[in-house]
């Protein structure tokens, strides 16, 4: 079979089509560095707040804490478990509770920092949080910023729960390689 597929290949009739460059300039090009990545930790509060006259989150699609309900989140990141503590940047996305037999959510938001070194920095998670598990792993997916070409994992763990509110406070260490 493996003939038959080399031989109409080599039968095929068009030409490979040239790309007419600009100048020397190509579309790819490597570039030997010598750069190191950077490791970084990070340690902050994510406030959680679906009640009161000003919530950070809010549902946007489907039924209250059911299959499919989905949030749209703009939560304050916090340097310290207090909500008037000072705020280091936002959690802006959505969650989405994506499984059918358990509390599942998927995680779709970026940490966007406004504080310090890392202010006008961002970094990107995508991944399952299995909210009742007492620590949850989500990957870093990429960044922005100083957190360029970022991969890494968040460890979230759930500080604060109000069951009447539903607003939580949540405890998390990112670990980050980047540029």
């Amino acid at each position: 079979m493996c003939g038959d597929i080399v031989g109409w290949a080599k039968s095929w009739p068009f030409k490979k089509k040239e790309i007419p460059s600009a100048g020397k300039k190509q579309f790819s090009e490597t570039i030997a560095t010598n750069h190191v990545n950077k490791t970084s930790h990070l340690h902050f509060y994510f406030h959680d707040i679906v009640s009161g006259k000003n919530p950070t989150a809010r549902i946007v699609a489907g039924p209250k804490n059911a299959f499919g309900s989905t949030v749209m989140i703009d939560d304050p990141l916090t340097e310290s478990l207090e909500p008037g503590s000072k705020v280091v940047g936002r959690a802006q996305g959505m969650y989405a509770l994506a499984s059918q037999h358990d509390a599942g959510l998927l995680m779709v938001m970026n940490f966007a920092f406004v504080e310090g070194k890392y202010n006008g920095s961002a970094l990107s998670i995508l991944g399952r949080n299995p909210v009742f598990e007492a620590v949850r792993e989500m990957p870093i997916v990429g960044g922005s910023g100083l957190f360029r070409f970022a991969r890494g994992y968040a460890l979230a763990k759930t500080v604060r729960y109000n069951p009447k509110t539903g607003d939580a406070v949540v405890e998390y260490n990112v670990f980050i390689m980047h540029a």
